[in-house]
């Protein structure tokens, strides 16, 4: 009697998590906030680091597009490296390079260094599918679909909160101060993640798909940079045309090469899904309009009144502008159930880019106040939390468990792309209203920008509605996702549980 009673006492005993074990949940959100931090060191400091590196803002505008365009590139490698035995070493090491990055961007060493750290700083963020996709594979399955909820939501939270959180450390001290808090960030970051990261050596290794990357990284390298310097080399100039037409020949080598290769760097079969073409055209448009909106703003806020327009606020202002943003995609994952109690999930989509769109139309037609700058930045966040928070569990519901990583990653290359293109578009936009010998846009670049915006959430909203014009495919969706994703995000003390849940697993 005593050996059975002592028998089930250590059963008891072996169930209880480790500290270890525990940390595995906080620790994966902290990853995706490092993201944010990475994210954050970008647009409300381009106006600063053009006086303090005496470039054109246009140039200092690939302080952030060059880590927008190493993420695109990065997460789909990391991602199909980490659908293997290797996943915590990539992590491991896309962490070491963003501390690197940080450090490089911190010393004033001039602007090319500046932008060589800004750009390792974009293999950071191929961490966020390589979280979910963890999340996924060690947590139990009634408790993955928070802990990916949460993951999914905390990109798009974080960056308003690591904005005025970095505008104030850049106001205090200077702009290089912003990024050794980086790296202070990263190394924490990277520590935590060396104790606590599980191992995926059982899992089987692919090949790498080294041509894909290249060809890849190849193509949107050399669309961005057209979209960058088409107002200063002209639309019809002969080299301008030329590089476009070589990056969209290397875009259409890259598809074919994809659909080839047995070991693809993204799988593009996957979007044959109604469901995931659905998220990943999204996702690209979406992001567009996303960053142009953001990058305008930031732009404007801080513009002096001396132009005729702005409200010459400072690093700090710029970022609390963006705060609401966070705010509102955080309600977003609260607001989400309540729809999907009257519609499919997978109709969220166009719900989400309705209310972005009035978003850009509030910017249109009310940006007299500093206070109207608060109110346009919150519509945006309740609808890019509605649109964004739901594509990982569209995704992860319609493709197979292994390819989780690779899908992930590719809806998140998309949404770089986006914002990579939104980036430099804002610029270009704004540029083409710059008069010859002045520094600032006139207003009117602000408003052809917002228009631009309207129209790109326009298209998104009609590209889901024309995706999920077949009633029976979203109709298949819904009862996958009777349990919405979104709702079912927890709490601190319910994520701890999750993951000694998956502990016992």
């Amino acid at each position: 009697m005593k050996t059975t009673r002592w028998y089930f006492v250590v059963q008891a005993v072996n169930k209880q998590p480790t500290v270890r074990e525990r940390a595995l949940v906080p620790v994966l959100v902290s990853l995706g906030m490092l993201v944010a931090v990475v994210s954050s060191l970008g647009a409300p400091l381009i106006p600063t680091i053009a006086e303090v590196e005496h470039v054109s803002l246009t140039d200092a505008q690939w302080s952030l597009t060059v880590t927008l365009l190493v993420g695109a590139v990065a997460t789909p490698t990391m991602g199909r490296l980490g659908d293997g035995p290797r996943r915590r070493q990539v992590i491991l090491g896309a962490l070491a390079a963003v501390l690197v990055g940080c450090v490089l961007a911190a010393l004033p060493l001039g602007f090319a260094c500046l932008v060589t750290g800004r750009a390792l700083q974009g293999v950071g963020l191929g961490l966020t599918p390589l979280a979910i996709a963890t999340a996924r594979d060690a947590l139990p399955a009634e408790r993955s679909r928070p802990a990916v909820a949460l993951l999914s939501i905390t990109t798009v939270a974080g960056v308003g909160l690591g904005y005025p959180l970095t505008g104030l450390i850049a106001q205090s001290f200077d702009v290089y101060a912003g990024f050794w808090f980086g790296a202070v960030v990263s190394a924490a970051a990277l520590v935590a993640a060396v104790v606590v990261l599980p191992s995926t050596a059982h899992r089987p290794s692919r090949p790498l798909d080294v041509l894909g990357a290249l060809l890849l990284g190849a193509a949107l390298a050399g669309l961005l940079f057209v979209l960058s310097e088409a107002e200063l080399w002209g639309w019809t100039s002969a080299r301008l045309l030329a590089l476009a037409a070589g990056s969209v020949l290397l875009l259409v080598w890259w598809v074919a090469h994809e659909l080839r290769t047995p070991h693809p760097l993204v799988d593009l079969r996957l979007a044959r899904d109604r469901v995931v073409l659905t998220a990943d055209v999204t996702a690209l448009i979406a992001g567009v309009a996303m960053y142009l909106l953001m990058t305008v703003v930031t732009r404007f806020v801080q513009t002096p009144t001396s132009a005729g327009y702005g409200f010459g606020s400072s690093v700090v202002v710029t970022g609390l502008v963006l705060l609401p943003f966070s705010v509102a995609s955080v309600a977003a994952g609260r607001l989400v159930p309540l729809l999907t109690r009257r519609i499919p999930l997978a109709r969220v989509l166009p719900v989400g880019c309705l209310i972005s769109l009035a978003a850009m139309l509030i910017f249109v037609f009310a940006r007299g106040s500093l206070w109207e700058m608060f109110a346009v930045m919150g519509v945006a966040g309740l609808g890019v939390g509605c649109t964004f928070a739901v594509m990982p569990g569209l995704i992860v519901r319609a493709v197979p468990a292994h390819e989780t990583g690779s899908a992930i990653s590719f809806n998140q290359v998309l949404r770089y792309v986006g914002y990579s293109t939104g980036s430099a578009l804002s610029a270009t936009v704004l540029q083409a209203h710059t008069a010859a010998g002045h520094t600032l846009p006139s207003g009117d670049g602000y408003l052809t920008a917002a228009l631009l915006g309207a129209g790109v959430w326009v298209a998104t909203g009609v590209v889901c509605l024309v995706l999920l014009r077949n009633r029976s495919a979203a109709a298949d969706t819904a009862p996958l996702m009777t349990r919405p994703v979104i709702a079912e995000v927890p709490e601190q003390g319910e994520g701890q549980t999750a993951q000694a849940l998956a502990a016992e697993r």
